[in-house]
């Protein structure tokens, strides 16, 4: 028993650890972002790179959640006769939470995967290193311009999100299953109120893009620098950004539409 709580002690000093190490890491990231907006040739290559290349498979998921949310919500509303609020429904769901959720774990997925695993091998093939070595800051250089581009890129990538999912209900909700079309976008625009909704889902978006894209870049950061290690961080960025991703979705959640 005395082993298991010495073991427990252990990783739990472990953890508030490396969980210091990664706040003072984030201080010197915003440090450097000055030095990004002089030069944003840096940022623009890398909103390409974790932005735009993240493009289709963001468009291609919003549109089939989309029709998924319209077939299961016109079967679901059509037990209580309310088959013209399924504009509201899939709208309302995509806007406040399956947008900005689904955007950040596949962001995390794809975006943030990449980073830890380009940033690890910078670390374990000594690049960092000799840029030390000639005086050039690899976290003005190398960190800021992947954060601020993560940072920027993820309310972007959940606002098409959302938005291709509206037109995937539409097309199934109208197109397939005959609801009016008229009464799909009129409830919609009278119910979805533009800072309840579409404002605190691009809260969400950014709180997550920036949770995700610290967590990214400090496990490359703070990679073993072997390929064993470089591996086993890009896991540890999939798996802690999403439980992050969950956690802060419930607390915003809670704050933005509850009554706590």
């Amino acid at each position: 028993m005395l082993n298991y709580f010495q073991r427990l002690g252990v990783s739990s000093l472990a953890m508030l650890e490396r969980l210091g190490r990664g706040s003072l890491f984030f201080f010197y990231i915003l440090m450097s972002i000055p030095s990004v907006i002089i030069r944003p040739r840096l940022l623009v290559a890398q909103m390409y790179s974790v932005g735009v290349l993240s493009f289709s498979l963001i468009v291609v998921s919003g549109l089939f959640v989309g029709m998924v949310l319209a077939l299961q919500g016109f079967y679901t509303l059509s037990d209580f006769g309310a088959e013209g609020a399924l504009g509201v429904v899939v709208s309302a769901s995509l806007i406040r939470e399956l947008g900005p959720v689904v955007t950040a774990l596949l962001f995390a997925g794809r975006a943030g995967s990449a980073l830890t695993a380009e940033i690890g091998l910078m670390k374990a093939t000594e690049q960092l290193s000799g840029m030390e070595m000639m005086a050039v800051d690899p976290m003005a250089r190398i960190m800021a311009p992947r954060f601020l581009a993560g940072l920027l890129s993820m309310p972007i990538l959940a606002t098409l999100f959302s938005a291709i999912g509206v037109l995937g209900g539409y097309f199934i909700g109208v197109g397939l299953l005959g609801i009016d079309e008229g009464g799909f976008w009129s409830q919609m625009q009278a119910k979805i109120d533009f800072d309840q909704d579409i404002v605190n889902g691009l809260i969400k978006s950014v709180v997550f893009g920036w949770v995700v894209t610290w967590i990214a870049i400090f496990e490359g950061y703070d990679a073993i620098p072997t390929s064993e290690g470089v591996g086993r961080a890009t896991t540890r960025t999939v798996v802690h950004s999403a439980f992050a991703i969950l956690l802060l979705d419930f607390i915003l959640t809670a704050l933005m539409f509850g009554d706590v």
